[in-house]
């Protein structure tokens, strides 16, 4: 959501952000709804001005036996009546009709970020590990775990459809073990406070982080107006809607472990085969709220800290900055981790991490009070981030540690939460 101040100053910064989007430029039809709307409350405050001045002028003209110069201000408190009420209706359409475009914009984008239309446009910030050089030809995840008999696509299949997994036995537990393995270093080294939120939210949430209205039909909604939740972002930074915090309270940076739901509606074809994008999946999930001063700083700290996890399980990657027509709706900067999967031979993303500065505060009237002030409040700044992706996770662990008979060497950072467990074999 926007300031309409910072429009009417900068709608050129507006429509150059939208145009490197790939978008059409909104400032002329925002600023000209603008325009109208307050023509029309002048007038409406005109309107009730003279209503309120004829209206004491009867009661004089009354008083004074002046009675058909009474009548004649009745009949004009009555036009006017009218008039106001039809001045009422269309401030409201006018507002309405500003409201639905500005609900509708993406994001002002940070003028840093490279120019481009696809993820080839994005622009690699480094590389961390090198790809293992194996001595047999490397499967896909879902090869290994289906001759393991540990992971299964049918029974999934046959119990909810396409793009969703059972799995059992050690792959089951290394998921788990994932999720624990991730909280923990959030937690304990990156100084976030964990939380389990609810997975079902009502519309507001959503609004306030830029899923709603434009991407419903990526969600699952319930037959009671809840919807699952996408990604524990929602919730999470949800938790400082309607609120004025004091500046002393920042940062507050939070965590959670939880079961995403995504409808995948764009992804028709991609990825159809294994659990690269499925309908449900597991995500540790990060969320700053920061003084607008400092994220820049804390997007950097937030990238890092789900790099972390891939360092400690020693999984080569890659860092990019997303270009302009990449970046997501809400976001002004992202930057995508992208794990090395051998079985495919190319990067894929495992955590994305963005500063969506005061967008989402303003869809939320998220704000926070400046120390020593007593009037006012500034909104705050928000940052969501994966830390990181469990199934992802899942993936990049079995294809990088896959052994030529078949079996997982399970990382050494893992083993820990697995009772020690080394190998995950056929009969694990």
């Amino acid at each position: 959501m926007f300031d309409l101040k910072w429009i009417r100053e900068n709608p050129d910064d507006l429509d150059r952000s939208l145009q490197r989007r790939g978008a059409e430029s909104a400032s002329a039809d925002i600023l000209k709804l603008d325009s109208e709307r307050r023509g029309v409350q002048t007038r409406l405050q005109e309107m009730q001005n003279r209503r309120n001045a004829a209206s004491k002028e009867i009661g004089k003209a009354m008083g004074d036996g002046r009675a058909n110069e009474a009548e004649a201000l009745k009949e004009e408190v009555g036009d006017l009546k009218a008039a106001v009420q039809e001045a009422e209706q269309a401030e409201r359409d006018l507002s309405a009709a500003m409201q639905a475009i500005l609900e509708s914009l993406p994001n002002v984008l940070d003028p840093a970020i490279p120019d481009g239309m696809t993820e080839d446009d994005n622009q690699e910030l480094r590389r961390v590990g090198t790809p293992r050089e194996f001595d047999f030809e490397p499967r896909e995840h879902f090869d290994i775990g289906e001759a393991l008999g540990l992971m299964d696509f049918d029974a999934a299949s046959k119990l909810s459809g396409s793009r969703f997994v059972v799995l059992k036995g050690a792959l089951a537990r290394m998921e788990r073990a994932l999720a624990q393995f991730m909280l923990d270093v959030q937690t304990d080294e990156g100084g976030y406070t964990e939380v389990s939120p609810p997975l079902l939210v009502r519309d507001e949430a959503l609004y306030g982080t830029g899923q709603l209205p434009k991407f419903a039909d990526d969600l699952f909604r319930t037959t009671q107006d809840h919807w699952l939740i996408p990604t524990a972002e929602v919730p999470l930074t949800n938790m400082v809607a309607d609120s004025i915090l004091d500046e002393a309270e920042l940062p507050i940076r939070l965590t959670a472990h939880t079961s995403c739901f995504r409808a995948e509606a764009g992804a028709a074809g991609k990825d159809t085969r294994g659990m690269l994008r499925q309908h449900q999946f597991y995500k540790v999930e990060m969320v700053s709220i920061v003084h607008p001063d400092n994220s820049a700083e804390e997007l950097e700290r937030m990238t890092s800290c789900a790099e972390a996890v891939l360092q400690r399980l020693e999984l080569p990657y890659r860092v990019v900055v997303l270009c302009s027509g990449d970046t997501g709706f809400a976001a002004t900067k992202t930057h995508d981790i992208e794990v090395w999967l051998p079985g495919q031979k190319t990067y894929r993303e495992i955590s994305s991490c963005s500063n969506t500065r005061d967008f989402q505060a303003r869809r939320m009237k998220a704000r926070f009070r400046p120390t020593g002030e007593t009037k006012g409040a500034v909104h705050v700044h928000t940052l969501n981030g994966s830390g990181v992706a469990v199934g992802r996770a899942l993936i990049a662990v079995i294809e990088n540690y896959q052994r030529e008979d078949g079996s997982i060497t399970v990382p050494e950072a893992l083993r820990p939460y697995m009772g020690g467990m080394e190998v995950i074999a056929a009969d694990a």
